[in-house]
């Protein structure tokens, strides 16, 4: 059955765990097929608060039949004497395995680091390859413009606070620069990890001595903590900004995060390959 709503954001809800084996997984089954149809974690009588539960939901709307027909949801433990991030991990778990069949209204705190359901028919990269696929913001400002990214070969982000978002790009990590308020602007694979502006080269040549549009790029190149880093990128396909692909209300990925993966954002692949006329399953093996 369809979601019903948005799944909680891991991180935010993964500050607030809290500490001790008290914890356990539990299921809701349908006495009338044995039908598994409600996966929830909790403690002491957590596990019996459904069938008070008001509303519209799927769940409740299920509980109700069944008790229409004098029957009661039969509700057995899965999984006990957990700590609560163990309980979080083994519900995801579950609801990924047979999330489309439940009413649960989310798929769990560790859904984003779960494969997309119904795509065992497909590659997908972070789970069948080593190499990622990330978004990575352009950022257009003082300091850097696409048009100097595109032709010298680089992505980049300024001071620690938003520097530190590239080191988790690798040599053979696949790119879709995002340019805001434009669209995506390129395709490109990484080839070298972040470094300090003034090391970066680009044939052989600092950008010092390159034809810069935003030449203050190397502001405070001599500062660790507020020079700009770069990542060497070959693109292979781009375009300017002007030309930037995006289409309203289809659903596509976007973030003011500098990086982001795009490993679960079919969508949004599927939109890069039909307008750069690239494949990622290709691009990802280089």
């Amino acid at each position: 059955m369809p979601s019903e709503r948005k799944l909680a954001p891991c991180r935010a809800v993964a500050t607030k765990l809290r500490v001790g084996n008290d914890y356990y997984v539990y299921v809701y089954i349908d006495p009338r097929n044995n039908e598994e149809f409600y996966y929830g974690k909790g403690r002491g009588n957590r596990k019996l608060a459904h069938l008070l539960a008001r509303g519209d939901s799927a769940k409740v709307r299920r509980i109700e039949n069944i008790r229409r027909e004098g029957e009661t949801p039969r509700i057995k433990v899965i999984a006990a004497d957990l700590t609560q991030e163990q309980a979080f991990l083994v519900e995801s778990t579950l609801l990924w395995k047979l999330g489309k069949a439940l009413t649960n209204a989310t798929s769990g705190v560790f859904a984003s680091k779960f494969r997309p359901q119904n795509t065992l028919h497909k590659e997908l990269p972070g789970f069948d390859f080593n190499h990622g696929i990330h978004l990575v913001n352009v950022g257009e400002g003082p300091h850097r413009c696409w048009a100097d990214s595109r032709r010298y070969g680089f992505l980049s982000a300024g001071g620690r606070k938003y520097s530190e978002q590239l080191e988790g790009l690798q040599p053979g990590d696949v790119v879709a620069a995002y340019l805001n308020k434009h669209g995506y602007v390129g395709v490109g694979i990484v080839e070298e990890p972040p470094v300090r502006v003034r090391d970066f080269r680009w044939k052989g040549k600092r950008l010092r001595e390159c034809r810069l549009r935003q030449p203050a790029i190397y502001e405070n190149s001599d500062d660790a903590d507020d020079s700009q880093y770069l990542v060497t990128v070959a693109w292979r396909k781009s375009v300017d900004a002007e030309s930037a692909k995006w289409k309203p209300k289809a659903g596509l990925f976007a973030t003011r995060l500098v990086r982001a993966s795009l490993a679960n954002q079919t969508k949004t692949l599927k939109f890069l390959e039909s307008e750069f006329g690239v494949r990622f399953r290709d691009l990802i093996k280089e």
